[in-house]
């Protein structure tokens, strides 16, 4: 299997190439030359566990890693590591919603999902591409994805990571999870901006060709955990199957008919592993993309037209305040035919102009399987109380943008087709959000851990316990215009 880029000026690479990269060096994003067509029974693909499935679509892929390889990388990323013994349960809301809970893992978000798993892809991927080079690798964080990437790359030897959050951002829950990171090669960073500042900082920085060419003479080359790397979208395409898995097995649906794929999302990456899920034969009947305030990709998907000049919004769904979404560029290059001509004009439009609309013919082939809609804040605090209300079912303020979407999707279609909303963080993350939908009045955003726990009789996930007791390791903040100049104190 060879993956090429999305803007057509780079060479074919192998699947470690592509993962010791993370961007490739045309600034394009990897795609695979051909989605593989699943060939197990529904049925069959019932009855596997977690980490069967995820060695079976990894290999699909990873044609340049052995079999014991692979099932190496999956032993070792869904384990004990795990709350659950299912890793990801789906639970049912009602017959028609069901919630894919991806908040298991040990920093209790989504990301943990795929997180667990890219440290050993990129081990395995440098001994197969490098020559001794250290590898650093560059993330940009709207919240979840910095501590789950730390976690995962803390004390991994050959590696440094350096991790670039909105100071003002994140929750205080976040915050703290980053800022008390233990590991010899971690390196957190708070910038005066919001997440796309973030975001394109980290891109310029791999396309600085004096700070690569510095990194090359000292045997250091920079990779990336962000959604961008095909190491981290690969394993979110797992969940999907498994969540279909989990229909067939529990009745809700029969083998071969089509559930929708409900996903709340600020940078695509996690709706575009379902669709590729699609590709692959998984039948999904309908994709809905929920965003917050910061609608930019609902705007998209209804009109053809990106604009990010806009006004951004400071949510109480954080790791969704995105207007410049990465991934979409790789959907895009599938809606278009995979013209990548046109992929470089459009986004290099959005680069100088700040929009591009794209032609009618590519719109009409999302519009076929794709729609968008949105949450505003005071939704989403009525969804969270309404479904605690109604089943005693604590909603993170994310995951409660994708239910109120999906509800609003079902009432105006009228589509009856099972729909799995992905849920992607812990409503402890964000506990000062729900406690305050659920009762009614604000509290100190750490004392409410322990409140929502006594109000809710859920328990407060093992990686958030405690956390003001720990030291914070990490205190430098910087300008938005400063990265660069921080990472070249930090590698060179």
């Amino acid at each position: 299997m060879q993956f090429f880029s999305t803007r057509g000026e780079s060479p074919a690479v192998s699947a470690a190439e592509a993962i010791s990269r993370g961007l490739a060096p045309d600034g394009g994003l990897y795609v695979p030359e051909t989605f593989p067509l699943w060939q197990m029974d529904w049925q069959e693909t019932a009855c596997l566990s977690y980490g069967e499935l995820a060695e079976k679509i990894f290999a699909l892929y990873l044609s340049d890693y052995t079999a014991e390889e692979i099932k190496d990388i999956v032993t070792n990323a869904y384990g004990d590591n795990f709350s659950s013994a299912e890793i990801a349960p789906l639970v049912g809301l009602s017959d028609e919603q069901y919630l894919l809970e991806l908040w298991h893992g040990p920093t209790a978000a989504f990301k943990d999902m795929a997180l667990q798993a890219l440290p050993h892809l990129m081990q395995k991927a440098v001994a197969k591409t490098n020559h001794g080079e250290e590898v650093i690798i560059l993330t940009a964080t709207s919240g979840d994805t910095g501590k789950a990437a730390l976690e995962g790359f803390k004390n991994v030897d050959g590696i440094k990571i350096i991790v670039f959050y909105p100071q003002t951002g994140v929750s205080e829950v976040q915050k703290l999870q980053m800022l008390t990171t233990e590991g010899n090669n971690t390196y957190v960073v708070g910038v005066d901006g919001n997440f796309d500042h973030c975001q394109k900082g980290v891109k310029e920085i791999f396309s600085d060709g004096v700070m690569n060419d510095a990194l090359k003479n000292a045997n250091k080359k920079f990779s990336s955990a962000n959604s961008i790397n095909w190491g981290r979208l690969m394993p979110q395409i797992v969940y999907y199957f498994w969540s279909y898995g989990r229909l067939v097995k529990q009745g809700a649906i029969k083998a071969g008919e089509p559930m929708g794929v409900v996903v709340p999302t600020g940078n695509f990456g996690n709706i575009l592993a379902a669709y590729y899920g699609m590709r692959m034969g998984l039948p999904v009947g309908k994709f809905v993309c929920a965003s917050n305030e910061n609608k930019v990709l609902t705007d998209v998907i209804n009109t053809g037209t990106y604009d990010k000049r806009r006004e951004f919004y400071k949510t109480t769904s954080p790791s969704m305040d995105i207007l410049v979404s990465s991934n979409f560029e790789r959907f895009l290059f599938e809606m278009c035919g995979r013209d990548a001509g046109k992929i470089k004009a459009w986004f290099g439009q959005l680069a100088t102009d700040g929009v591009f609309t794209v032609d009618d013919a590519t719109k009409a082939n999302w519009q076929q399987i794709l729609v968008g809609g949105y949450a505003t804040q005071d939704e989403i605090n009525q969804v969270i109380a309404d479904t605690w209300k109604a089943e005693h079912y604590v909603l993170d303020p994310h995951t409660a943008v994708g239910v109120k979407v999906c509800q609003d999707y079902q009432k105006t279609a009228g589509d009856k087709m099972p729909m799995v909303i992905a849920s992607t963080a812990s409503p402890f993350k964000f506990a000062e959000v729900v406690y305050s939908a659920i009762c009614g009045e604000e509290a100190d955003s750490i004392a409410c851990l322990g409140k929502l726990s006594a109000v809710t009789g859920w328990e407060i996930p093992v990686g958030l316990r405690g956390l003001t007791e720990k030291p914070v390791r990490h205190n430098t903040n910087i300008d938005n215009t400063q990265m660069t100049e921080t990472v070249k104190n930090i590698v060179l």
